[in-house]
């Protein structure tokens, strides 16, 4: 009975090995097709990541509304939140008030001025009327006297109302712009995303108050899905602005998505934290941004581990990866 056991135990350990060492050489095999890479071609792996939109408030002021949950797709220029704006709209009234205010202050102050007009036109003639009278010794010097003082009177007045008329105008001028400053800050008050993507957080609810800048959701960007590989000198050295470039996603193997060369860093830097060997680590790299090109494909998502292939010689064939889209 000993004997059985025993030999059952060192089958099972023998399968057991036996499992290890098919594993471990399918890994080595793996390995070695990540190596055998075409000339002209250079291979580096990440993960897939976004933009992210924060969507925030201009002014402070208590949250109205939120119209979408975490996971929602978004539209650009949809409408995602809003705030209470019924202390903006009370004081919009107020400043629409004081435009008419001032509108009306300033037809009173040019009627005026046509008075004043009025008065120092006949002043005017009653003072030569004076001095003709006046060269021919049937005046007075104390009535052309007079006549000159009213003139000069008249003339102060008409100089005082055009002021009026001046500050009114300003007044409306100022009081139209406050209507149009707090107009801005209620359409601010409606928050709207600008791209196409998915909400990732949501950051407060209805009814909190939240300051100026105070983040209500974020919005990741999903047009603008990109990767950071990291590369040597000698093959960072090669590698253009604009240069063609595939992303194989680890979850979507069989197909190969078009990208773009964004950007390639100019000072080398060393390999971040995420690269799992501590070896790799140790490495002086320059970072390179891949972005992947079209609308976003929906298969494809933030954190997702990839490999991006990028093409150094533009005669170089592509490494026997899936057909790009």
């Amino acid at each position: 009975m000993g004997d059985k056991k025993n030999l059952l135990k060192k089958a099972a350990l023998g399968a057991v090995i036996l499992v290890l060492l098919v594993a471990l050489g399918y890994r080595l095999f793996r390995g070695g097709e990540k190596q055998a890479l075409p000339a002209g071609i250079a291979m580096g792996n990440g993960r897939i990541e976004a933009t992210e939109v924060d969507i925030a408030t201009c002014i402070p002021g208590r949250l109205y509304d939120v119209l979408v949950k975490e996971g929602d797709p978004v539209k650009e220029n949809q409408i995602l939140a809003t705030m209470d704006v019924s202390t903006l709209q009370a004081m919009l009234r107020q400043a629409e008030a004081e435009v008419r205010r001032a509108q009306e202050a300033s037809r009173v102050a040019q009627a005026k001025v046509q008075e004043s007009r009025n008065r120092v036109a006949l002043a005017t003639k009653e003072l030569e009327r004076s001095r003709n009278l006046f060269t021919k010794g049937i005046a007075t010097q104390q009535q052309l006297d007079r006549d000159q003082t009213y003139k000069n009177a008249y003339s102060a007045e008409l100089e005082g109302m055009v002021s009026k008329v001046s500050e009114a105008r300003a007044a409306i001028a100022a009081a139209i712009a406050q209507t149009e400053r707090l107009k801005t800050e209620i359409d601010d008050c409606t928050l709207r995303t600008y791209c196409n993507g998915r909400v990732q957080t949501r950051l407060a609810e209805p009814g909190e108050v939240l300051p100026a800048g105070g983040k209500v959701l974020t919005v990741i960007a999903l047009d603008d899905l990109y990767m950071n590989v990291y590369l040597p000198e000698k093959t960072a050295g090669r590698v253009a602005i604009g240069g063609e470039a595939r992303v194989v996603a680890d979850a979507l193997p069989e197909v190969a998505f078009p990208a773009r060369v964004t950007f390639v860093a100019e000072k080398a830097q060393f390999t971040p934290k995420e690269v799992e060997s501590t070896e790799e680590r140790q490495k002086l790299v320059f970072r390179v941004k891949v972005l992947i090109q079209g609308k976003g494909d929906p298969r494809l998502k933030p954190g997702m581990p990839a490999v991006a292939y990028l093409r150094l010689d533009k005669n170089a064939s592509w490494p026997e990866t899936p057909n790009s889209r």
